[in-house]
């Protein structure tokens, strides 16, 4: 064949091959089907591209692997510089709002000592509708703030509704912008945002129609957290806006109108929590009350003063304290940066000033824009821990958003994430098993993932909610769940695929240690996979019943009487070692001279295959298993007594006769006993079905002439 390959030089020439750019599959099929000489060339040029595309993809998870470290590493780095960048923009801009507030006090001085200078800058300041807020308080009246608002609720359509006219609104800043998608940085639409005092308006532009607009977001600004993006060209002169849960990246015309527009929107929202700041202040004074009628009701005063004393200490609770007037932006800030712990402190230090504080209406106004701020991190927390994210890093990934929702007084929602992120996780990693070679070898690795990701939850539960006794129910009753998952996959690999029954003991055996390592941490689930697997090893045990049976009604319809004969010493001593390990001690006495046994093969066959059944069975052995292991037993004995008891009362040869005595005694007298003791044994107690069957032997051996048949 002109296109086959060697090892070697072969496979590195089809490499380059199918590497190459102009390479077509289809003409390569073609040309390859038209040379080749056979069915066996293409089949051995399919094996050489399969061992190519394995030889690939273990390349390529090999250096995943290999970069998978210094790709979180990377990402983690990059996370804590954009954080620390964004605190040094916030530094600065406060530094920067700090240094233009003392030159207004400066110049609002000057105006007072010099009126005509002031006549002139507002003059000058009225020329341009736009100028940034610091100006326009100086300078722009109301009257010209309100014809601004109204020309903008005409230019945009859909805002009227949502952007009702109120004396205290007006419009500070406008222009065009492109926004870019967050995750691919591919231009989306342009847009024109609209800066007013208390919210920043965002419109798309309509087709065919300059100058006006179409309403697409409204954003308040105490939610609302701009952050630099750094020039990556041809990506510069962006910033993005954080509005939980979303963010969206704009990009200015230049740097100049970049520059502004982070400054004018940091100084409106500044300004806007001053504003906020005065306003509780002066709700905060106490207003003299008007005064009452005079009243002839001895009592009244008494009611009056004692309404007066909560309302005195209503008015005593001070929200001007700079870190509560930033609280909804700083929470807003955290959400955004996924400092989940930060966002809770603050919420722990808010309920702790206020806890002995009486609840009046700034209160509720404060207390209800933090409950929303509340409800979001729930939303993120949850979202944290819900199963659709990645359930890599095991239990521990999830303590940082658990810890969280615990403190937010969510510790039975965080109890029941955390068990589902786990169900799911446990669900995986079975999943992605892989059934190959022998199955004890597959149950061994089955037994390892379960059972260590299941220690493990519990020890990471322990941890998370060790003060909350309430949730252990929940996990106990998550155990039960796992637990009925894994038997599932366990009986389909065990006991479905029609294992033999000493295989199945074997498996059975490794998932009971397995189990007992969870006892360290006091968790028992033993009687569990007892309850869970008892029906598939009844299922077993009679199927392997069945079998036994089967094969000695063979045996014994090809029963001859015969003493068995073993030819060499060889084979003579290894049936004495079995015997043996099947608890014969006294079996000499049954072999002859040279190579000869003086039993019958069908109950030496018998012997060994009933003694193998019950040491297998009492490696499955719990106590919800006792009656089914006992009736197999007399089932298989009464097998081959039935069938010494009728040859015995049948055969007519004197010396055949003596013969089949002999192997009854050996199984009265030796088989029973070793079968009834090794029994008590793996039990732990008697069995009076057996005793009753040897004991019933009794008679016939007494009387081996009676027609009585042992039941």
């Amino acid at each position: 064949m002109a296109l086959a390959l060697g090892e070697g030089g072969g496979g590195s020439r089809l490499r380059r091959q199918l590497e190459s750019g102009g390479f077509a599959a289809a003409e390569y099929v073609k040309q390859l089907s038209q040379q080749s000489d056979g069915d066996r060339d293409l089949q051995e040029h399919r094996q050489r591209i399969q061992a190519l595309q394995e030889e690939t993809a273990q390349s390529l998870k090999r250096n995943v692997y290999q970069n998978y470290r210094q790709f979180i590493e990377t990402a983690r780095e990059i996370s804590y510089l954009e954080s620390e960048m964004y605190q040094l923009s916030h530094i600065l801009t406060e530094q920067k709002g700090i240094m233009e507030a003392v030159t207004q006090a400066l110049l609002l001085q000057a105006d007072r000592d010099d009126p005509a200078l002031g006549a002139r800058r507002a003059a000058a300041a009225a020329a341009d509708p736009f100028l940034p807020l610091s100006a326009k308080e100086a300078a722009a009246s109301e009257e010209g703030r309100q014809r601004t608002l109204t020309t903008l609720l005409e230019k945009v359509e859909g805002c009227r509704d949502l952007l009702p006219e109120s004396p205290g609104k007006y419009l500070v800043y406008n222009g065009d912008l492109l926004e870019y998608d967050a995750d691919h940085m591919a231009q989306i639409q342009r847009v024109h945002a609209f800066l007013m005092n208390d919210c920043l308006l965002v419109a798309t532009a309509l087709p065919n129609r300059r100058g006006a607009y179409r309403y697409d977001a409204l954003y308040p600004l105490e939610g609302l957290a701009v952050v630099n993006v750094k020039d990556n060209p041809p990506m510069k002169d962006m910033f993005k806006l954080l509005m939980f849960p979303e963010s969206r990246i704009f990009q200015a015309e230049n740097a100049k109108i970049k520059k502004e527009w982070l400054e004018v929107l940091e100084e409106t929202k500044r300004n806007r929590a001053l504003s906020e700041k005065r306003r509780l202040e002066q709700e905060a004074l106490p207003r003299p009350a008007p005064t009452p009628p005079e009243s002839t009701n001895p009592f009244e005063e008494e009611e009056e003063e004692e309404e007066e004393e909560p309302s005195a200490e209503e008015e005593a609770v001070d929200l001007s304290l700079e870190w509560i007037q930033e609280l909804p932006e700083d929470l807003d800030v955290c959400i955004a940066q996924r400092d989940f712990e930060g966002a809770v402190d603050l919420l722990d230090k808010l309920n702790e000033y206020l806890g002995d504080k009486p609840v009046s209406q700034p209160v509720k106004e404060l207390r209800a824009k933090v409950d929303e701020r509340v409800r979001q991190l729930t939303d993120v927390l949850v979202f944290e821990l819900s199963p659709d994210r990645s359930l890599r890093g095991g239990p521990r990934a999830t303590r940082r958003a658990v810890s969280q929702l615990i403190r937010l007084g969510q510790s039975t929602k965080a109890c029941e994430l955390f068990l589902k992120n786990r169900a799911a996780a446990v669900h995986t990693a079975i999943r992605q098993l892989r059934i190959e070679g022998a199955t004890l070898l597959y149950i061994h690795k089955l037994c390892h993932v379960f059972f260590t990701s299941l220690l493990e939850t519990a020890r990471e539960f322990e941890t998370d909610f060790a003060g909350n006794n309430g949730c252990y129910s929940a996990f106990v009753v998550w155990a039960r769940s796992s637990m009925r998952m894994f038997v599932d996959a366990f009986s389909k690999q065990v006991f479905d695929s029609k294992e033999s029954l000493s295989t199945a003991a074997e498996c059975v055996k490794v998932a009971k240690e397995h189990c007992k390592q969870l006892s360290d941490i006091g968790l028992d689930l033993t009687f569990i996979i007892h309850a869970l697997l008892v029906k598939d090893i009844k299922g077993a045990l009679q199927s392997y019943k069945d079998i036994i049976i089967e094969a000695t009604k063979h045996r014994n319809s090809e029963e001859m009487w015969r003493r068995m004969n073993l030819m060499t010493p060889e084979a003579l001593g290894k049936l004495r070692e079995e015997m043996k390990s099947c608890g014969v001690g006294n079996f000499d006495q049954y072999t002859g001279d040279d190579c000869w046994v003086n039993l019958s093969y069908t109950v030496v066959a018998f012997t060994k295959q009933t003694m193998a059944f019950l040491e297998e069975a009492l490696k499955l052995y719990f106590p919800e298993l006792h009656m089914v292991l006992l009736e197999s037993l007399v089932e298989i004995i009464l097998v081959a007594v039935q069938h010494v008891d009728y040859s015995l009362r049948c055969e007519q040869d004197p010396e055949k006769k003596a013969f089949i005595r002999q192997n009854a005694s050996f199984l009265y007298e030796t088989v029973l006993p070793v079968v009834e003791k090794r029994f008590e044994e793996g039990v732990g107690k008697p069995a009076k079905q057996l005793q009753d069957l040897r004991n019933a032997s009794r008679l016939m051996r007494i009387n081996p002439e009676s027609t009585t048949s042992v039941v």
